[in-house]
């Protein structure tokens, strides 16, 4: 069994703030070791670091949807699919914005954006 690891070295590997580390450990999220007064972290919280980094950065999830995921008794599977049907809903609004900013380039009313005839049939004036 190796031995914990520091928490420079962690948070160096996993390019995170020192700070970060001691907030997810705050939110209940990891339970590093104590070795002379410092953090250390065996290979389970390891894991559990990259895990909540990965689903930080790639799942866009939220604090208290990790902590929902790492309670097993939380019901974590309800957190999911909400999660993936919010990325659904930001996706629908990024392509719209996509859309729209396109639809800009290929405008060339003279007069600038707001004077767009595509924008002002678009718009549900009072």
């Amino acid at each position: 069994m190796s031995s914990p690891t520091p928490i420079r070295v962690v948070a160096d590997h996993f390019e995170l703030a020192i700070s970060t580390l001691h907030y997810w450990e705050r939110r209940g999220l990891i339970s590093p070791q104590r070795r002379a007064g410092q953090r250390c972290y065996d290979a389970d919280q390891l894991y559990r670091i990259a895990l909540i980094k990965l689903w930080r950065t790639t799942g866009l999830m939220s604090i208290d949807e990790i902590a929902a995921m790492l309670d097993a008794e939380s019901g974590w599977q309800d957190t999911v699919p909400a999660r993936i049907a919010e990325i659904e809903r930001q996706q629908a609004a990024l392509e719209a914005a996509r859309d729209y900013l396109n639809h800009l380039l290929g405008c060339r009313h003279e007069s600038g954006p707001d004077r767009c005839p595509g924008f002002r049939a678009a718009v549900d004036l009072p």
